[in-house]
């Protein structure tokens, strides 16, 4: 299966907070001309992850063996490749495997009890579409009241500076709007062919273009396209170069930007995917030299089509954020539930659904109770517009681009749509908190930037997150300062497993106010659940005092809870450990507390 890196944006999907407790049923709109479905392409390798005791977790050696009476057993033709920076295996099927040969492979890996998993390389693809445009002025989606998000009013406060992002994508095309802000990066794709430098893996991450030259090139359904030069525009959009009287700027423009490359002809593997991440963040990766400059955040526009969130995705994410590395991903371009694409899919990521100018759900972005939250990506043209036709480009996202059909030419600006220009908005927020303050946490990143973003003054059918994100809001919030109409919040990211008939807590440490709490207090709760009427919460004071936020209801079968409850804890001191307590009272079903703050 293939992920592709989604200018259309792999498109990350947030539901708005609610201020009731019922839950909409995810619906497309009626009548909308869809992008076109990700191309299905054939599967070449298989990711083995062999159980910590087994000879073969460690010995490459056995490994080989091992790969080598699966193929007798099989009578496939497969050959052990190399070492993952997980441990895992990577077995090479051949270009002429079927279906069946590769289920007749994985079943024989998995019949093995040396095996912890095996599971496809998958292919990711570049999210994104092409239009036309350029200068600040131009870029709404850093500053109009409606669909943007409020970048210029926290650039007082921090501009990104002493922090890196990596940009996982299609690499690096040279642009003077770029380059002062870019710092070396590598090439991950593995495969000299799809890699198109006449190499595998090395340390230029040069995008040498992404084109097909034919329909079903790169599997059933894929069709011819020029370069996209994707990584370069999601570079824009974080980093470019500002003040300097030219082009566009970034959000977080004092940052650097890393380009790791994983995406080529046909878009990119799991493997190599995973490899990228776990590099970019600070990880070992055999027969990589160690990153220099390990990144705080982790942009990765990319995506496939996947029910669940692959093994190799999972432990590369885990790890990233175990070394302290923020991971943006966009949420899906196909109009669906965004469960159903990965990395989106995957614990320990900002999912990112895209907006349009006017504050909706975008007609193309993905959407769920899996997204995080929301951010502009744009619609250069209207749904009901001719697919592939550039009618509004002023509603796309500007950012830096090339003019080479194929290679590269000339730099140049254009606008683009999709979730994979949404991600990078939180990528560049996530860097100018991080910025702001160096000792957040990835959770605390997160949290920052959920609770502090505002309902969407437009629609969203089906689930978009918190809302839109407050550049200018979520630092203040993170500095300790205020801006009129708004207090201090304090959050907790760190997810709470809620098992049956249960009763859990998640702290949070309030420090530097004074006097009592206010009559208004916000509690925000986002609490991932399958039938939230199990659900009683309380909000407990430093004193001891519960607040009745929710009880059960045996009626209410809907998913989650994710709103805004306001509290009036006036007779309670504000300084003092605050606790969000959970009671499961029923069996069936479970959840866990994924994030909930306080504003005072």
């Amino acid at each position: 299966m293939a992920a592709s890196a989604t200018i259309i944006g792999v498109a990350a999907t947030s539901s708005v907070a609610l201020a009731a407790e019922a839950t909409p049923q995810p619906t497309a709109p009626a009548a909308q001309a869809l992008p076109a479905p990700l191309p299905s392409a054939p599967v070449e390798k298989v990711i083995v992850t062999y159980k910590s005791r087994a000879a073969e977790a460690t010995s490459n050696s056995a490994a080989k063996g091992d790969t080598a009476e699966k193929a007798a057993k099989t009578g496939e033709s497969l050959a052990f490749e190399r070492r993952l920076a997980s441990g895992a295996a990577l077995v090479d099927l051949g270009d002429k495997a079927t279906k069946q040969d590769v289920t007749e492979v994985m079943d024989a890996f998995r019949a093995d009890p040396a095996v912890a998993s095996v599971e496809p390389d998958i292919r990711a693809y570049a999210m994104a579409v092409t239009p036309n445009d350029t200068d600040y002025a131009k870029q709404w989606d850093l500053f109009e009241a409606t669909g943007g998000m409020n970048v210029p009013a926290a650039w007082d406060k921090s501009t990104g500076s002493g922090v890196t992002v990596a940009v996982i994508d299609t690499g690096y095309a040279a642009h003077s709007d770029l380059s002062a802000n870019t710092i070396a990066g590598y090439d991950f794709i593995s495969s000299s062919a799809d890699a198109r430098d006449g190499s595998g893996r090395d340390s230029d991450p040069k995008d040498e273009g992404d084109w097909n030259a034919t329909d079903g090139e790169c599997g059933t359904g894929s069709r011819a396209s020029s370069s996209s030069w994707h990584g370069t525009h999601v570079h824009g959009t974080i980093a470019a170069s500002t003040h300097n009287a030219k082009g566009v700027a970034g959000i977080a423009y004092g940052a650097k930007v890393q380009h790791v490359r994983v995406l080529g002809k046909c878009g990119g593997s799991s493997a190599d995917i995973a490899d990228a991440i776990t590099w970019a963040s600070g990880g070992t990766v055999p027969g990589i030299p160690v990153n220099p400059t390990p990144a705080k955040v982790i942009n990765m526009s990319l995506g496939g089509a996947s029910s669940t969130c692959p093994t190799v995705y999972r432990n590369a994410i885990d790890g990233a954020v175990a070394r302290g590395t923020t991971v943006v991903v966009a949420a899906g371009n196909s109009n669906a539930n965004a469960s159903g694409f990965t990395p989106a899919n995957c614990a320990n990521v900002i999912n990112v659904a895209s907006t349009s100018r006017e504050g909706n759900r975008s007609y193309y972005s993905n959407f769920g109770s899996i997204i995080d939250v929301s951010a502009p990506g744009g619609e250069t043209r209207r749904a009901t517009d001719t697919p592939g036709t550039v009618t509004t480009p002023e509603n796309g996202i500007l950012s830096t681009l090339n003019s080479g059909t194929t290679t590269q030419s000339l730099e140049n600006y254009k606008p683009y749509q999709g979730t994979s220009m949404a991600a990078p908005h939180i990528a560049g927020l996530a860097a100018l908190l991080k910025s702001a303050k160096s000792t957040l946490t990835p959770a605390e990143i997160e949290s920052a930037i959920k609770s502090n973003a505002r309902p969407l003054p437009g629609t969203c059918t089906g689930g978009c997150g918190t809302g839109i994100a407050d550049a200018a809001k979520t630092v203040n919030a993170v500095t300790g300062t205020t801006t009129p109409g708004t207090g201090a919040a304090f959050t907790n990211a760190t997810d709470v497993t809620i098992a049956d008939n249960s009763t859990v807590t998640s702290s949070i440490s309030v420090t530097g106010r004074t006097g009592n709490a206010p009559t208004a207090l916000k509690v925000a709760v986002d609490i991932k659940h399958t039938w939230r009427g199990d659900l009683v919460i309380d909000l407990v004071a430093p004193d001891g005092t519960a607040y009745r936020l929710k009880s059960s209801s045996s009626n209410d079968s809907a998913d989650n809870v994710l709103t805004t409850y306001s509290v009036d804890a006036s007779s309670e001191v504000a300084n003092g450990v605050w606790k969000l307590r959970v009671q499961d009272v029923a069996s069936g079903d479970t959840g866990y507390i994924d994030s909930w703050g306080l504003t005072f």
